[in-house]
């Protein structure tokens, strides 16, 4: 079947579905949420093919894609929620003052697979930039820019478009792009004096697949000693939809042999997401034996240690999301790297 341009439905699906996981890593960093992102996505391909017949080719379709991404992405930015992270909300609390006090999911930003988010490159620079731009740290970042700001840094810095592009999408001048992305810029760099950066390697390196592995073998022992001496003195812990985040070795552990204790003999299955290394954390059932889901973990890892780790603890939908079975046997070495 045609579409009229000469065009086969089954053509056009090809040619729209190639550029889905680049234009969900857009919408990603564009909304912080994983969902939102996918969602916008699905609604720009819908707009996309209902209205290809109308696309007259001026531009390449990629561009044509990224301009109806943008203007979906402007729709759903237009209630104003800025997605955080805990300390972005709160002061650290002390371990003594410590409650778990949700808030509402949309309150947060969201973690992501690599795989959903990130196109195959055989560039290792524009890979290692990919990466990095969405890694907690950067995405917390970008949600502070006004909408149309977040839209200029990602297109100019991370995906590299021209600034004449970028005007054109936007349907402004390039002077209005510039004055955006320095405004951008000079946020960022405000925020970046106070920010402590995860510094991966891709891969990883041999120093930190080690100090992965020692982590495993504290967390899954629940050694408490091992894993005081594996993070940094000012380490961070967060635990999404919770507000609560805490700092430092000491309210860490602490956490973990209290209000944590539950969480003792768990078991880890690595996952990558947000360019960081990170694991499926399943803790004992004791109703139906084996595992049951208990968070998505994201480890941020700077000079030998590590800096900072997330737990979000939405696991009915963050566990389908990274394909991750719902529940563990006993026997968790059987399991695969969740896809």
């Amino acid at each position: 079947m045609s579409d009229g341009t000469g065009t086969t439905t089954a053509d056009l699906d090809i040619r729209l579905e190639k550029h889905r996981v680049e234009l969900t890593g857009y919408c990603y960093r564009m909304l912080g949420s994983s969902f939102e992102a996918e969602d916008a996505v699905q609604d720009t391909m819908v707009r996309a093919w209902r209205s290809y017949e109308k696309f007259e080719g001026r531009s390449s379709l990629r561009s044509w894609l990224y301009r109806i991404a943008t203007n979906v992405c402007l729709d759903m930015l237009t209630a104003g929620n800025k997605r955080a992270r805990p300390m972005d909300l709160s002061e650290s609390t002390p371990l003594a003052q410590a409650a778990l006090s949700p808030r509402p999911d949309n309150t947060w930003l969201e973690p992501m697979p690599d795989n959903r988010v990130l196109p195959t490159t055989d560039d290792p620079a524009e890979a290692a930039v990919a990466k990095e731009s969405v890694r907690l740290a950067f995405m917390a970042a970008l949600q502070q820019l006004p909408s149309k700001q977040r839209a200029v840094l990602i297109l100019r810095e991370v995906l590299a478009w021209k600034a004449s592009e970028v005007a054109e999408l936007l349907d402004t001048s390039v002077a209005s792009v510039n004055s955006a992305l320095q405004r951008a810029r000079a946020t960022l760099a405000e925020r970046d004096e106070k920010a402590v950066h995860a510094a991966v390697s891709d891969p990883l390196d041999e120093d930190q697949q080690k100090l992965l592995d020692r982590y495993v073998a504290a967390f899954e022992g629940y050694d408490m000693t091992a894993l005081t001496t594996l993070l940094h003195e000012d380490a961070v812990m967060t635990m999404p939809p919770f507000d609560l985040w805490l700092t430092g070795h000491d309210d860490i552990t602490g956490f973990m042999t209290t209000l944590g204790a539950a969480c003792e003999g768990s078991r880890l299955v690595p996952v990558q997401v947000n360019g960081l290394p990170g694991f499926a954390q399943y803790k004992p059932d004791p109703e139906q034996g084996g595992y049951t889901p208990w968070a998505v973990q994201v480890l941020e890892i700077s000079d030998g240690g590590l800096t900072g780790f997330h737990f979000f603890l939405d696991t009915k939908r963050w566990f389908p999301l990274f394909g991750l079975p719902l529940h563990l046997e006993a026997e968790p070495d059987q399991i695969q790297e969740g896809v």
